[in-house]
Order: structure tokens, then sequence, then C-alpha cells
């Protein structure tokens, strides 16, 4: 599902921190890893559909994620995120649109 929303620039607004972020997405998976932005982490797709895809990420040292994408059209999705990060728990909500390039 993921390789079928537009390359670019995206913005994604959450919705439970009021603020919004930037994030260049070129393949879509650089929307699973909110919080955990490094490299190297382990995934594991538990759900991959036409519409919906959750992935379920580990990066050691650093804590554990779950993230549901589902695609409103190649321009909107809606993210939901939750794990553990820097030890703390997190739970994050918000749309990302596509927003120009990179």
């Amino acid at each position: 599902m993921l390789e079928t929303l537009n390359d670019g620039a995206w913005t994604l607004r959450l919705r439970s921190e009021g603020t919004s972020q930037r994030i260049c997405v070129r393949t879509g998976r650089e929307l699973i890893q909110i919080r955990h932005r490094q490299p190297n982490c382990d995934r594991f797709v538990v759900q991959d559909e036409a519409d919906v895809v959750t992935v379920q990420y580990t990066c050691r040292g650093n804590g554990y994620g779950r993230t549901t994408i589902r695609r409103e059209g190649p321009d909107v999705v809606q993210v939901r995120s939750q794990g553990i990060y820097g030890g703390a728990p997190f739970s994050i909500e918000g749309e990302a649109r596509h927003s120009g390039s990179c």
C-alpha cells in the first residue's frame, strides 16, 4: 500500500500534540517510524492491504512501536503509532498530506 503514495514532501499533523512536521517520502516507509528515526530497526508487517498497512518494529536499545497507516487517497493518509521511545510510552495520531516536492 505504501508504494501507491505520491513521492515528495508530506506534512504530518499530529492531533495528540498539536504539531506538524515535514517528511520527505520516497517509498512510503518513512511514515512508519515517526518517533524512531534511526535506521536498521527490525520490522514485521502485520497487515498489508489495498488501503491499510500495519507494521511492528523494534529498534534495539531504543524501544519499539506499532504503526497503522490508512490511505484515504494518494495524497492523504491517517497515521496511528504507539510504543516505547527512550524508555517512555508514546501514542500519536495524525493526518499526513502530500505538500509538494522535497
